[in-house]
């Protein structure tokens, strides 16, 4: 490993992050060599002065950017580039007003009452996720984008798979299948391996897809350094000035 004039080793690896019932769960990946670790921390922050202080790159499957009216354009991209088979996968985030509600219920009626031109209601499935929305907007500043951003897993499984998305559900045995092995192809090996060994640690607060995500976004942020990824955004910034954009 190269090492910088203050004899510290220079950093040369990538982490793939997502969320999972036990916190967060990382895919640690060494660019030269392609060497894979993975673990988990409980809090986002933790992870990112934890772990992830010394990447080069950090891709995490959460919202980063947060539109106080409408719905995000990075969304609208990423579900027509999925279209037909897993558009769905893509959730519409919760509007920044959405975060200081304490039930899925007022803020989906708070949603609705602003109509659907402000963005309408909110999915059950996007206020699961909200507490970890609320965790990464309180962790992540927009000077943090030059090295964190948002990323998705099928649309990173998207550019792995030559410009298509994946055929199987990410929950089906063909679609554990069909993603380990386009992981595989793209040089990352090892993901069942870690998945078994933070399975025994962590036991049912980790899946087997929460890794595989993981291992798809390390993937990303090592594009990412290349130049090679997907970036999708119209540009635009939220309130506190951070990008809204989704990398794949």
């Amino acid at each position: 490993m190269p090492a910088t004039g203050t004899g510290k080793p220079e950093a040369s690896f990538v982490l793939g992050v997502d969320g999972c019932p036990a916190g967060w769960v990382f895919a640690r990946l060494e660019v030269e060599n392609g060497a894979l670790q993975a673990g988990i921390t409980k809090a986002l922050a933790d992870l990112i002065t934890g772990p992830g202080a010394d990447a080069l790159a950090v891709m995490i499957d959460i919202p980063i950017g947060l539109a106080d009216r409408g719905r995000r354009k990075c969304e609208a991209l990423a579900r027509r580039l999925l279209a037909p088979k897993r558009h769905s996968s893509v959730f519409s985030t919760p509007r920044r007003p959405m975060l200081a509600f304490a039930d899925y219920e007022t803020a989906n009626v708070w949603g609705k009452a602003q109509g659907s031109d402000a963005g309408g209601g909110l999915s059950k499935q996007a206020w699961m996720i909200t507490p970890k929305i609320r965790e990464a907007d309180t962790t992540l500043h927009p000077a943090d984008q030059a090295r964190i951003g948002e990323a998705h897993p099928e649309v990173a499984f998207w550019r792995l798979n030559g410009g298509a998305p994946c055929t199987y559900g990410k929950r089906t045995t063909e679609g554990a299948a069909e993603r380990l092995a386009l992981l595989t192809t793209h040089g990352l090996t090892g993901a069942d391996r870690v998945y078994n060994e933070l399975r025994k640690a962590a036991g049912a607060g980790v899946a087997r897809d929460d890794v595989y995500d993981a291992c798809a976004l390390a993937l990303t942020a090592k594009a990412r350094l290349a130049g090679d990824a997907l970036r999708l955004t119209d540009g635009a910034q939220d309130a506190r000035g951070l990008v809204m954009e989704i990398w794949g």
